[in-house]
């Protein structure tokens, strides 16, 4: 009579150490006290946002600060708990605002990017377009020719070949929300830059997906 032989099973799954855990869970926390930050305090920028919550908690920045799209996650959920209907009512202010812009952009091919698109915005948050022209000279004329107030700022980006640029942008007020056209060349259209958020092409939205996006609201 033969014995059956014993055979000793491999776990391929080792237990987590204890100081990655930990880091993790730090990492979390950091994540969502920067996007408590972002939705309360006006705050727009996560890195920003990051080291002021590390701060706070009493971590080192350099061991425990979370990525962009970990913030973005914890600030969608921070939302859906604590933004209710105000906030839903808010990005939709938002996004008619949006359209309104747009349409009166429609000759610089406005595009919406960021939190007002992805649904991150809050009270604080400005409507952010690309629009495309051959200067940012013919934006200003347009407002000029309206009569319209505006000022003009600048920003660093990372451009899609690893790069830095500076953007001209040029921030106007319209039914009480600031809305800033960052202008790129025509050519630019076809190719958008990185998102500050996951590195990926940003996505940009014309009218007709905005206007969608507020349809489905109601749906």
């Amino acid at each position: 009579m033969s014995r059956l032989k014993k055979t000793r099973t491999k776990s391929t799954e080792r237990p987590v150490p204890r100081h990655i855990r930990k880091l993790r869970q730090i990492r979390l926390e950091v994540a969502a006290e920067a996007a408590r930050i972002i939705a309360t305090e006006g705050q727009p920028n996560y890195r920003a946002a990051k080291k002021k919550a590390a701060d706070r908690i009493g971590v080192s920045e350099r061991l425990a600060l979370p990525s962009n799209l970990e913030v973005q996650d914890a600030l969608n959920t921070y939302q859906e708990l604590y933004g209710g209907e105000a906030h839903r009512a808010n990005l939709e202010r938002l996004r008619r605002t949006a359209v309104e812009a747009m349409q009166l952009l429609d000759r610089f091919n406005p595009r919406l990017v960021g939190p007002v698109l992805d649904g991150t915005a809050n009270s604080h948050s400005r409507i952010s377009l690309h629009v495309f022209a051959d200067s940012v000279e013919s934006v200003i004329l347009f407002f000029l020719e309206r009569g319209a107030v505006f000022r003009q700022e600048q920003r660093q980006i990372r451009w899609f070949n690893g790069e830095h640029r500076l953007v001209p942008l040029v921030v106007v007020s319209l039914a009480g929300a600031e809305i800033e056209l960052a202008v790129f060349e025509p050519v630019h259209l076809r190719q958008a830059p990185p998102s500050p958020i996951d590195g990926r092409p940003q996505h940009r939205a014309p009218v007709g997906e905005v206007e969608y996006l507020l349809r489905e609201r109601f749906a």
